[in-house]
Parts: C-alpha cells; sequence; structure tokens
C-alpha cells in the first residue's frame, strides 16, 4: 500500500519524506539540509544555529494576530536498531516501510515514527493554507537520542514563543507535563591478554524484546546483558574462567535484545551442564514476557587471547552487581518510575572494556543515588567511572493554562478525560526550559509502540486522532496577557 495514501494524508506524505533522509543520531547533515530545504521552499524565515537545530518561523494566521506564540518541537534523529538477518544501512538507506492492519511498521528495522511523526505534523502546520494557528516557531532539534545535544545547545534568546508544543510522546490518550532527566555512566578498562588454558565456549542470548529504556523500564522485560551475566557467574565457582570477548546491546536508551560472550573454561562440561540447567530456569522465569527469548550454549574456536582469571572474575562481578532496571518508584505519582538505570552496552574486544549506563530519574538527588552506585561497584572492580551528558527533568506545572485548555479540548473531541502525567522518559522540555523558565510546556503525540526497537509501529487511526487533536489546540491557544 502506499503509504501517502493514509488519512491523513498531509502527515503521511511528509512522514514518508523525512523517512526517505537518513538521519541517525550524531549523523543529521543531511536531515538538516532536508529541513532546510523544505522551510525555504516554503518562502518561511529559516535558519540553521550553532549547534544545528533547525528554527522556521511561520506568522499567524488571519484573525489569530493576538493569541501567545508557540513553539512546536520536535527531534530529527532517530535510534537505528535492526534485526541481525536484516541487511540495512542507515547511514545510506531510507526506511522501509508496510502497513499491517491499523499499523505501520518497518521492515526489520526500527521506523522512526519517534519522533518522525511528530516533526511530520510540524511539517504539515508549517505548509498548510487553511490551517489557523498563532504566531509559530518550529523547532527542529538534533542527537535528541544520544545525548540532546541539540537542546542543550540551543541558545536563550534564539525562540520569541510562550508555549512550547512537545510532539514526542507515545500514548495518544496522555497529556505529559513532566519527565526525568539523565546522565550516562560508562566504566572502562584495558586489561591485559594471555593465552586461554581451558575449553572456548559461547553463549548467546537474543529474541528479547527491547524497547525504550525509559517507558519500557516498568516492564520487566529482558536485559541481555544481565542474563548473560548470570550465565557467566557460573564460571566463577572454581575461579577458572577467562573471558576472550563480550558484544551486547546498542544504544544506551534500548534496552539490550541480544548479547554474545566467548570465554574459556577449564572444566566444560561441568560448566555446560549448569549452564543449561540455569538456561531452563530463566527461560521459565520470562516466558510469560519474552516468548521468542533464546540462550545458546555451544562449543567453539577462537584465535584470540583472553584476560586473565581474576580480571574475568572482577568484570563478571561488576555485571552482576550493577542495578539495573527500576531503582525507585515515585511516592508523588502513582505508577510512575522515579529513577532507573539500563545497563545498555557491554563491549570487551583485545583486552578494551567499555559498559555503557543511562541512568534516568525526575529527582535529581536520585539520579545522582543511582550514578553513584554504579560508579561505587565499577570502581570496586578496577574500572575507571565518568560521567557525562547529564540533562535535568522537567518539573510538572499542571496549573499552566494551555493544559487546562487540552484537558477541556480532549473532552470535547473523544467523550473522555485524557491522563496528564509525567513520564520516564528523557524529553528535551527540562533542557529548554532551563533557558526558557516562563515558557508553559506541554508533551502529546500519537500512540507508538516497541520504541528504539525493530518493533517500533505506529497507529495509524491514533495518528488521525492526533492530527484532529493538533488542529483544535492551534485554533484555541490563549489570547496574548
Amino acid at each position: 500500500m502506499n503509504i501517502t495514501q493514509l488519512e491523513p494524508q498531509i502527515i503521511w506524505k511528509n512522514f514518508a519524506a523525512l523517512n526517505s533522509v537518513p538521519r541517525p543520531s550524531k549523523k543529521e547533515e543531511r536531515v538538516i539540509a532536508f529541513m532546510k530545504k523544505f522551510g525555504e521552499d516554503l518562502g518561511l524565515e529559516t535558519r540553521v544555529d550553532e549547534t544545528g537545530n533547525v528554527i522556521i518561523k511561520k506568522p499567524a494566521t488571519v484573525g489569530m494576530e493576538n493569541r501567545k506564540p508557540i513553539v512546536m518541537q520536535g527531534h530529527l534523529d532517530m535510534v537505528c536498531q535492526k534485526n541481525n538477518d536484516v541487511n540495512f544501512d542507515f547511514e545510506t538507506q531510507g526506511i522501509e516501510m508496510e502497513v499491517q492492519g491499523d499499523w505501520l511498521k518497518a521492515k526489520g528495522t526500527t521506523l522512526g515514527a519517534d519522533n518522525g511523526l511528530g516533526v511530520a505534523a510540524i511539517m504539515s502546520v508549517l505548509e498548510s493554507k487553511d490551517l489557523p494557528h498563532p504566531a509559530l516557531e518550529a523547532l527542529f532539534t538534533i542527537d535528541e537520542e544520544t545525548g540532546m545535544t541539540g537542546a542543550i545547545g540551543l541558545k536563550p534568546g534564539e525562540l520569541n514563543g510562550e508555549i512550547l508544543l512537545n510532539l514526542d510522546t507515545e500514548e495518544d490518550d496522555e497529556i505529559d507535563i513532566g519527565c526525568a532527566g539523565g546522565v550516562d555512566v560508562t566504566a572502562s578498562q584495558t586489561y591485559n591478554l594471555e593465552e586461554s588454558r581451558g575449553q572456548i565456549l559461547k553463549i548467546s542470548v537474543k529474541g528479547l524484546q527491547g524497547g525504550h529504556s525509559g517507558m519500557d523500564i516498568i516492564k520487566g522485560f529482558g536485559n541481555a546483558n544481565i542474563i548473560l551475566g548470570r550465565l557467566l557467574f557460573l564460571g566463577l565457582e572454581n575461579e577458572n574462567i577467562q573471558l576472550i570477548s563480550i558484544d551486547g546491546g546498542g544504544l544506551r536508551n534500548a534496552i539490550p535484545r541480544e548479547a554474545n560472550a566467548v570465554f574459556s573454561v577449564r572444566n566444560s562440561v561441568e560448566f555446560i551442564e549448569k549452564a543449561l540447567q540455569l538456561k531452563s530456569e530463566i527461560l521459565e522465569e520470562f516466558a510469560t514476557i519474552e516468548k521468542d527469548l533464546q540462550i545458546n550454549i555451544e562449543n567453539t574456536s577462537s584465535a584470540q587471547k583472553a584476560i586473565s582469571e581474576e580480571d574475568s572474575k572482577k568484570i563478571i562481578y561488576a555485571l552482576n552487581a550493577a542495578h539495573n532496571g527500576v531503582y525507585r518508584m515515585s511516592p508523588d505519582v502513582k505508577d510512575l518510575v522515579e529513577t532507573s538505570n539500563n545497563v545498555a552496552r557491554v563491549e570487551l574486544k583485545d583486552g578494551e572494556l567499555k559498559i555503557l549506563n543511562l541512568s534516568r530519574s525526575s529527582v535529581e538527588s536520585s539520579k545522582t543515588a543511582v550514578a553513584n552506585q554504579l560508579k561505587s561497584v565499577f570502581e570496586l572492580a578496577g574500572m575507571n567511572v565518568d560521567f557525562a551528558g547529564s540533562y535535568p527533568g522537567w518539573k510538572p506545572k499542571p496549573g499552566a493554562e494551555i493544559i487546562t485548555i487540552m484537558t477541556e479540548i480532549y473532552k470535547k473531541q473523544f467523550g473522555e478525560t485524557p491522563s496528564v502525567v509525567a513520564c520516564h522518559a528523557g524529553l528535551e522540555c527540562g533542557i529548554i526550559g532551563a533557558n526558557y523558565p516562563e515558557m508553559e510546556m506541554v508533551s502529546f503525540g500519537p500512540t507508538i509502540r516497541g520504541a528504539h526497537s525493530p518493533d517500533e509501529r505506529a497507529s495509524i487511526s491514533s495518528t488521525q486522532k492526533f492530527w484532529k487533536f493538533l488542529q483544535e489546540i492551534l485554533a484555541n491557544i490563549p489570547v496574548k496577557n
């Protein structure tokens, strides 16, 4: 089916055009150029700031000049994840899409609906001829998914809007008014190599759901790195395991779906017997939530050298001690994760180790606590630990005028009350709000499932609902004070 024939056609046309442009995080040159040309072709004031954010300004439509000016914001980059059996290059290829019932999916890769549908909606408003709206600034940020450097680099004074509409959430019945902050925690070390002294084995963990390390962390999905660490721990009973390589997970904000390790043990028969027993227990443990989980334990060979038993022991201890998952639930907001950590990426190659984590929290002191707990674990294991990319959370302002207006519009349009919530994802509102503290902010969007994984899919009917909601919001922005 031709995606551009879906309703609303203006949204899907722009989404298809955006998805034809490669846009991995930190490699957004082509999509920046695409968006700059889009604004200029419409004859609108368009500029790219020093960081790479694109800002396009559009005057108010007739009769809306006395309304508060707004900012509509989304991010240009996307998470790039694919299934192992899919041959795809995110740096050169556009996303291949298909319709499955009410869902739009990609063929074995992430779809880019996060945040491509929000961006497409903003594009649609910019090119509309008859849609009433106040003066607006479209802010398209870069690198949201791997550092939020676009939002961090946005300078005070760039924007004049009094209300910010962030179009980057994934439940169409929610209005988000707050989010978590985050910090990247990286442990690293270099180890001496030596000849391995036992039988070479390989453990592979695959078939997990993965997902968004903020929004999905509460669901209890399996983390491939953690499962791998549990299996490797069996080799410590006789202190005879030597690690050769580990390759687990990917991006910090994606729950790891796959991981594998190559290592040596001197008592391979005993190890395999115990590992198969633990495998059976883990499969049963996750049977209801990870139906496609596979754990393979096999003999193999390797020409690579290993690290020592003592160093291997420290790494395996650290993997098993590092906190993963929910750290604390909010005592103030029902069912909201306050603080969490994702052990996102574990890589050991030629004696070089890196363990990448993303710690999130809506409470700054709690974010510091979980980060320091990780630092304690990794430094006790003799690793170096760095904190980077820290960004603040977004403190809710439930009394903001725009929230009341949107709630009433939603009830009138859809016959029910929306959930006004805070989320455990890292939205850019907190960062932008640091430089624009007087700006009212709210986030909403169409329903998206499986973000940050190849299972990502966007609801077609929900996108129609979202577009209807957005148009009515724009028509009802309050009058300037």
